[in-house]
């Protein structure tokens, strides 16, 4: 059948098909191949915890007396006779409302876990230590608060989308013994910690997350940035410890201390500003003997899982 149908084809058709049939293979030959999409590893259901942003109206507005004006002159108070007394510079300076827009992030994480790494110190050598870690990963879900001043001449929030930078601190405090830790950079251990967590995931520390906007995510694109805390020195007596996570939300306030400032001082003395933080509380327990194989669990004993403080 087939020789029968060679015979009817001339030899100019198929010297065309075959031309046709090398141009095609060389095009697909030198046509860019796609980027493969790394396999992730799969996490089991329970292993990481979200902690979804903490939205609040109160978040963009705060009042204070703009203190560096009322210590100016003694006389500044005055009563006038053809204007409402609210309206002098020493009442418009009490109980100020000071609005900023105020963005926030989601985190999600994996308790604290260890690792032991060979740490090289300044005499060249290297030092075995046990690194305590958390890997984390934050999303820009949008929602974020604005103040918005209506034709009434009344405030309110409304929620609005931009890219945002997280600029992290973790610190470690364990009450028990009165000590605090801040993370610290150890790029050996971060290697070590990707290869056991996940090959594949780029894993960046506390200064290389702080580099990479964060665009909005969305229903059907994740667009999280992979992160890991580390620290090191921690006291093996540990048994009961608090993350402080700083950097999710911009959100601030401040107080000034009654008579702290006075008259030529530089302004903004005896102002004390706090940060909103995410407090993740977790128990570990066990002896001080077995560091390494203690298993921490995120929620301890007669303390919330996690709370919204400032500090």
């Amino acid at each position: 059948m087939a020789s029968r149908f060679l015979k009817r084809v001339s030899p100019a058709m198929l010297a065309l098909t075959y031309g046709l049939w090398i141009v095609a293979s060389a095009q697909a030959a030198d046509a860019p191949v796609a980027p493969r999409t790394p396999q992730y590893r799969t996490l089991a259901p329970g292993v990481e915890f979200t902690i979804l942003p903490d939205r609040q109206d109160q978040d963009t507005h705060d009042q204070h007396d703009i203190v560096e004006i009322l210590q100016s002159d003694p006389k500044l108070p005055w009563i006038p006779k053809t204007a409402p007394p609210t309206r002098t510079l020493a009442e418009m300076s009490r109980l100020t409302e000071f609005r900023h827009k105020v963005w926030y992030l989601e985190f999600t994480f994996k308790p604290v876990r260890m690792i032991w790494v060979d740490v090289p110190q300044e005499s060249g050598r290297a030092q075995r230590k046990l690194v305590w870690y958390m890997v984390y990963h934050v999303k820009n879900v949008g929602g974020h608060l604005q103040p918005k001043l209506d034709e009434n001449g009344k405030y309110s929030s409304e929620r609005y989308m931009q890219d945002v930078r997280f600029f992290p601190q973790f610190v470690i405090e364990a009450p028990q013994y009165k000590k605090e830790y801040l993370d610290r950079l150890i790029p050996v251990a971060v290697k070590a910690i990707q290869e056991r967590e996940d090959p594949n995931r780029k894993l960046l520390n506390s200064v290389e997350i702080s580099t990479q906007p964060i665009p909005t995510s969305t229903e059907r694109v994740d667009r999280s940035v992979w992160g890991v805390a580390t620290w090191e020195g921690l006291d093996p007596r540990i048994d009961y410890f608090s993350v402080f996570v700083r950097g999710l939300t911009n959100a601030t306030r401040w107080t000034v201390k009654e008579g702290a400032y006075k008259k030529g001082d530089p302004p903004g003395k005896g102002r004390v500003l706090t940060h909103k933080t995410l407090e993740l509380n977790f128990w570990r327990p066990g002896d001080e003997y077995v560091e390494d194989k203690r298993i921490v669990r995120f929620g301890a004993p007669g303390k919330v899982d996690y709370q919204w403080v400032y500090r």
